[in-house]
């Protein structure tokens, strides 16, 4: 019994020692490639047909009898 129990305990072992490279891996590929970077203006500003908030007449009446 003790023996299934160390061959479970190595495959395990292995398993998370194969995820956490695997891990670091991914981790340096988004550095180099610079993925993780944002892009400045690329969002700046909503354009007038986005479907951004609006305040329409029903959220004013809303607010206004929620007392907000």
């Amino acid at each position: 019994m003790s023996e299934e129990k160390r061959i479970e305990s190595v495959a395990r072992r292995e398993f998370f020692r194969k995820a956490g490279l695997g891990a670091g891996a991914v981790a340096a590929g988004v550095a180099v490639s610079g993925a993780a970077t944002p892009k400045i203006g690329a969002a700046a500003a909503p354009s007038a047909t986005s479907g951004g908030y609006r305040e329409t007449e029903h959220v004013k009446r809303y607010y206004e009898l929620a007392k907000f």
